[in-house]
């Protein structure tokens, strides 16, 4: 299948954009802090990029994305979900499934939040926390690594060690690049915007959510705390909370074996819930 490469201009930033011509349910990724849209390259050579109009891009800061206009609100959750949605809006998606990894989870909730696209949300390595310090630590591991998510400037042992905790022994030599490659600035704001408990409710936001919500996570993934998932109440959830043996903080890229046949049956079964939720309308105004 072959992948178009684009570049769309918003208000937040330049945005750098890989699209297969699939005929299936949109499938939207938004990659992880000090990543870019090349972590789901094992999606785009899959027969999911066949069946599906799969889209990735790259983050403000991120990639080959401009740096953002206003660090100061748009390396927020909130500016990132809203540069999410100008991307939505420019490529005509009316509905979508929304895949987030990390960083990219926690924007793909904020996105669900306001957007009527998003028709399914799948999340790994990102837990819907409540607002605030103590919410953050019921999902999150507290441990020195976790500072990294917040430190400014990066040395070459700093881009190795985050390397490490988020792809192990498995990155591409591409991968620290891109690390180094990002905007500091963004790890800085992010972490203060959810510190400080701005925007939606994430965990209001999954467990109250009208759309179907997957949930897939590595089983060594060193960030996150995989019991905090058994506490959350969505009545919307996929199956269940899947987790992805042989994996850490990525089992897209580590597991594409395992991952991608999950992602495929959740496409499918949102497509289904759209299918059934519409009939009643029809019925209603036939």
């Amino acid at each position: 299948m072959a992948v178009v490469e684009r570049t769309i201009r918003t208000p937040q930033a330049d945005l750098r954009v890989s699209e297969s011509a699939g005929p299936g349910m949109p499938i939207v990724m938004i990659h992880g802090s000090g990543a870019s849209r090349a972590v789901f390259a094992r999606q785009f050579d899959s027969p999911l990029a066949d069946a599906h109009r799969l889209i990735a891009f790259d983050l403000p800061g991120h990639g080959e994305s401009s740096d953002a206009a206003d660090p100061a609100t748009d390396y927020t959750l909130t500016g990132l979900a809203r540069s999410a949605a100008e991307l939505l809006d420019g490529l005509g998606i009316g509905h979508a499934v929304v895949y987030g990894w990390s960083l990219g989870g926690h924007v793909a909730i904020e996105l669900a939040s306001f957007h009527p696209a998003v028709h399914g949300l799948m999340l790994t390595g990102a837990p819907p926390v409540s607002k605030g310090f103590f919410g953050m630590l019921r999902g999150f591991h507290a441990n020195w690594d976790m500072l990294l998510a917040s430190k400014k400037v990066y040395s070459e042992r700093d881009a190795e060690r985050f390397e490490t905790l988020c792809f192990g022994d498995s990155a591409d030599p591409s991968f620290r690049d891109a690390i180094l490659r990002t905007d500091g600035r963004l790890r800085v704001m992010v972490l203060r915007s959810m510190m400080a408990g701005k925007g939606p409710d994430q965990k209001q936001v999954v467990e109250q959510a009208a759309f179907p919500v997957a949930i897939i996570n590595g089983e060594d993934d060193p960030f996150i705390r995989l019991n905090y998932f058994d506490t959350l109440d969505c009545g919307t959830l996929w199956e269940q909370c899947h987790v992805v043996p042989g994996a850490g903080h990525a089992p897209f890229w580590e597991r594409p074996d395992l991952f991608n046949p999950m992602l495929s049956r959740f496409a499918e079964a949102v497509a289904t819930h759209d299918a059934d939720t519409a009939l009643p309308a029809l019925r209603r105004t036939g």
